[in-house]
């Protein structure tokens, strides 16, 4: 809705990042990217090579921060790694505020014995990733000595996927509800399914993702139930 303000904070605020990082002689610049730069490629898996037309000044923006951080690369010399982070999740995430993601939302509804929503029929798939497996890939870019991975981005997921409905369900179990989602109409823009190969994390960096969606969903329910809901325990 405001792409002036999103292209300042995200583009040109990341390039003042960058030349400040370049000036500084950081050793290693690991920047946040976004699943959004594959826009409108519909093929399943995503590879990195394989974006399509980005459908937001969000997915802009990251994609120009992508091409800033490879030209830093090829100019300067500087090693630059970016991440392309696809549906993280994890304790701390917030049911609040209007950019609350899925995972939350639904948790907070079924603790309260409140119904989730699917908008859609529910079969809408996500390569969900909890964040310490993101944390992971963090400090494998940031310690990395392969020259072959700098001036990339990398998907950083599990590599398989979940349906929305699926999802929904693991809840609901672990959150003993009987509450079945209500049923919305589907959002205009909305990607039908998402899901990544992350090989090329696996060769460049060493990234290997250790916690599932499901311990993961278990981890994050534990501790939401504690920070909002403790009553409830």
């Amino acid at each position: 809705k405001t792409p002036l303000l999103t292209h300042a904070a995200n583009s040109t605020g990341f390039l003042n990042m960058l030349t400040a990082a370049k000036e500084a002689e950081v050793k290693t610049f690991v920047y946040a990217s976004s699943s959004s730069v594959y826009g409108d490629n519909t093929e399943m898996p995503k590879y990195e090579d394989k974006t399509g037309n980005p459908l937001s000044p969000y997915a802009v923006s990251k994609k120009t921060n992508e091409l800033y951080a490879k030209t830093f690369n090829s100019a300067y010399g500087m090693k630059t790694i970016g991440l392309r982070y696809f549906n993280i999740f994890g304790p701390n995430q917030s049911p609040n505020g209007p950019y609350a993601a899925v995972i939350p939302l639904y948790m907070d509804a079924l603790l309260q014995n409140k119904a989730g929503k699917f908008f859609g029929d529910g079969e809408q798939s996500r390569d969900f990733t909890f964040v310490e497996n993101a944390v992971q890939a963090n400090v494998k870019a940031m310690l990395c000595e392969n020259k072959n991975a700098f001036g990339e981005a990398y998907n950083i997921a599990c590599g398989y996927k979940t349906s929305v409905k699926e999802l929904y369900n693991i809840l609901k179990e672990a959150a003993n509800s009987d509450k079945e989602a209500e049923i919305c109409p589907p959002r205009t823009g909305d990607i039908r399914d998402s899901l990544a190969n992350i090989d090329k994390a696996r060769k460049n960096l060493g990234y290997n993702p250790e916690i599932g969606i499901k311990e993961g969903l278990e981890i994050t329910l534990k501790w939401f139930k504690k920070e909002f809901y403790t009553v409830l325990d």
